[in-house]
C-alpha cells in the first residue's frame, strides 16, 4: 500500500503528487486501468458543472495533479469523474455499531490482487478544508475515512444500473470527509448534492449517530439502527424498499454480498449491544463466517482492512487480507480534542 502526504492548497497538493511520480518514472495516463472512452469523456464534462458549483476545491487539485504529471487535465476528469459511474469494480463491507464504551466504524475493502501495490492511504491537511486520513484504490476520491472531527465514513458500491450528472461514490466520501463534522451534516448534504453512481455510505460521528445512507443518482434513503440494535451492516446491495428496483440482479457477480451482510449482521447482532474491538477485527477477519476468505488464486481478495475506534480517537488497519495478517494502530494522525 502507497502512503502519501497532501498539504498546502489543493492545487500545491495535486502538483506535487503528480510531479513526484513523474520523476520516478511513473505516468498516471500509461496505467492500464486508465480507461477513456468518448462515452466516459460526454459523461465527465457533463458532471464538471457539478464541481464546479459544489467542490470547485477538487478539480483544482486534479489540475494540479495533470500539470504535475504535464498530461491532459480534459483526460484526467474523465478518468476520475467518471468512475463508478460505468464499471462494476470494488466489492466491500461496512458497519458501525456503539455502546457506553465503544463507537467503532469497520470495513472490508475487496478488490483485484493486480493492483494492491497501488492502493493508497493518504493523510491529507488542506487549506480549507478538515484534516483527514483516508484509503482508496485510485487517487483524489476516497473509499473510507476518518477526519479530525472524528467523523467516519465508507462506500460500498452497487452495480451502476443508473448514471446521472453529480459526484461520484468515491468524490461523495471524500467531500463528507473533508466537509463535513457530523453524521447529520453528511446525511444533509447527501439529501442536496446531485449524484452520479450507485453507492452505499455509511457514517458515524463521534457522538454515536451512525447511518447507513443507500443513494443514487434518484433516490436517497437514510436507514438507522434498528429498535432494539445499536449498529448498523451493509455490503454491496441495496436492502431498503425504496431503492429496490435498482438492486443486482441475479447475474450480477457481487462477491458473494448478501452473505457477507448476513455474516455481518449476524456476528453484531450476538453481542446483544456489548461490543468490543476484538469484536471489529473478528467480524472482519471471518471468524463468523465469510467475510475475506477469497481465493487469491481468482485474482480476488480483501486488500486492505480498517477500524476506525471513534470514540477513543484510534486507527487500525491492515494492509492487505486479514485473515493473514494482524491490525496495526496507526499513530500518524492527530485528532481535534472534542468534548
Amino acid at each position: 500500500m502507497y502512503h502519501g502526504r497532501f498539504k498546502n492548497t489543493h492545487y500545491q497538493a495535486g502538483f506535487h503528487w503528480g510531479e513526484m511520480l513523474r520523476k520516478h518514472g511513473n505516468f498516471i495516463h500509461k496505467q492500464h486501468t486508465f480507461q477513456i472512452t468518448e462515452e466516459r469523456k460526454k459523461f465527465a464534462m457533463r458532471c464538471l458543472p457539478v464541481y464546479e458549483k459544489y467542490y470547485p476545491e477538487v478539480l483544482k487539485e486534479i489540475k494540479g495533479i495533470a500539470d504535475g504529471q504535464q498530461s491532459s487535465y480534459e483526460d484526467l476528469c474523465t478518468f476520475l469523474l467518471s468512475m463508478y459511474c460505468f464499471e462494476f469494480s470494488n466489492h466491500c463491507t461496512c458497519f458501525a455499531f456503539r455502546d457506553q464504551e465503544h463507537i467503532v466504524f469497520g470495513r472490508n475493502s475487496d478488490f483485484l490482487t493486480e493492483l494492491e501495490k497501488l492502493y493508497m492511504n493518504c493523510l491529507y491537511q488542506l487549506d480549507g478544508g478538515y484534516s483527514f486520513q483516508g484509503n482508496t484504490t485510485a487517487f483524489v476520491q476516497m473509499e473510507d475515512g476518518v477526519n479530525e472531527y472524528g467523523l467516519a465514513v465508507g462506500l460500498t458500491f452497487v452495480y451502476p444500473k443508473v448514471h446521472k450528472a453529480g459526484l461520484n461514490a468515491g468524490m461523495l466520501v471524500r467531500y463528507v470527509l473533508e466537509k463535513c463534522r457530523t453524521t447529520k451534516e453528511a446525511i444533509d448534504f447527501l439529501q442536496e448534492i446531485p449524484i452520479a453512481s450507485q453507492q452505499i455510505l455509511t457514517v458515524v460521528d463521534v457522538f454515536g449517530d451512525m447511518a447507513v445512507v443507500e443513494c443514487n443518482p434518484y433516490e436517497v434513503e437514510v436507514i438507522l439502527p434498528k429498535d432494539g440494535e445499536e449498529f448498523v451492516v451493509t455490503a454491496n446491495n441495496y436492502n431498503s424498499e425504496k431503492l429496490s428496483a435498482y438492486k443486482n440482479s441475479e447475474e450480477v457477480d457481487d462477491w458473494n454480498s448478501s452473505e457477507r451482510y448476513k455474516v455481518a449482521y449476524q456476528a453484531l447482532k450476538a453481542q446483544n449491544n456489548h461490543f468490543s474491538l476484538k469484536c471489529a477485527e473478528e467480524t472482519l477477519s471471518g471468524k463468523y463466517g465469510f467475510m475475506c476468505q477469497y481465493d487469491r488464486k481468482t485474482g480476488a481478495d480483501t486488500v486492505w482492512s480498517v477500524i476506525y475506534d471513534v470514540k477513543e480517537r484510534k486507527i487500525y488497519r491492515v494492509e492487505g487480507n486479514p485473515v493473514r495478517k494482524g491490525f496495526k494502530e496507526d499513530k500518524r494522525f492527530h485528532f481535534r480534542c472534542i468534548g
